[in-house]
């Protein structure tokens, strides 16, 4: 006698929104996430302020010293110096802050921090770009303080175009920040990074028109300080300060600020995703 038996097959079962993979992030949740990397970034620094202090100092030291020694000599007073310094304070200031920005990373990095960010169903580039988003609050903080010790000094700049330059270094700043942030996923050290990257800053800050005219200079270093992109951005906050004006070297600065960003925050990006291999 033969029985026969009917197997029953189980339906498999459907996945769940847990149990699948993300594959890709949106748009408005990558900007989303960078704003929250951003946020985590505030958190540090609210809990250890001692990042902030050459922020603070170096405006106030650097504007009174500059003012003070080449003043009379360049201009013939102080308050004739004021309207050139302030604005090549506040663009070296700044630019040179961003450095910080590769060493913090370099730095969490080694302590493992972007480990644990690489293991979390989020866009890639959030990490980095919300580092940067935090630093904004310091080239922000530099930016004010820059304005208010120049304007304690006696200088007079239009209102809107404080907020205009202050807008402009800001996104200026921003892209020049994804520099750093490629050093720091590139070298081994925070030290190095820090080494290399005034190696590159000094050069680009002094050879330009911030602090002294370029009529004096020699004809090969004129022709260099005339392309540096760090005078096309003096001279247009010299000219919103001073002017009122809104000339094309806003335009070129903005230009630069956008093509920066197009080239390093990718390899920053790719720097970042291959040292996590």
């Amino acid at each position: 006698m033969t029985t026969t038996l009917n197997h029953t097959t189980a339906p498999a079962p459907t996945p769940t929104v847990r149990d699948r993979a993300i594959t890709s992030v949106s748009l408005r949740d990558t900007v989303r996430q960078s704003f929250s990397m951003g946020y985590r970034g505030l958190l540090k620094i609210r809990h250890n302020p001692e990042p902030l202090f050459d922020v603070v100092l170096q405006p106030i030291i650097f504007t009174l010293m500059f003012t003070y020694i080449f003043g009379g000599a360049i201009s013939g007073d102080v308050q004739s110096y004021l309207p050139v310094i302030i604005p090549g304070i506040l663009v070296q200031t700044v630019i040179v802050t961003s450095v910080v920005t590769g060493t913090q990373l370099r730095e969490d990095m080694d302590k493992g921090v972007f480990d644990r960010f690489r293991s979390l169903p989020i866009a890639r580039i959030s990490p980095l770009a919300g580092a940067l988003l935090a630093d904004v609050v310091r080239y922000l903080l530099a930016s004010v303080i820059t304005f208010a010790v120049g304007i304690a000094m006696g200088w007079r700049p239009d209102p809107l175009g404080v907020l205009g330059s202050v807008l402009l270094i800001l996104v200026c700043s921003f892209a020049v920040s994804w520099i750093f942030a490629l050093m720091g996923c590139l070298m081994s050290r925070a030290s190095t990074v820090q080494g290399m990257s005034m190696m590159v800053m000094f050069p680009l800050t002094f050879m330009s028109n911030a602090f002294v005219p370029v009529d004096t200079m020699p004809g090969w270093l004129r022709s260099f300080v005339d392309v540096n992109p760090v005078s096309h951005l003096v001279t247009a906050v010299r000219e919103m300060c001073n002017d009122g004006h809104v000339g094309s070297h806003v335009l070129w600065s903005l230009l630069g600020a956008a093509v920066i960003t197009a080239i390093f925050a990718p390899l920053a990006v790719r720097a970042y995703i291959r040292s996590a291999r």
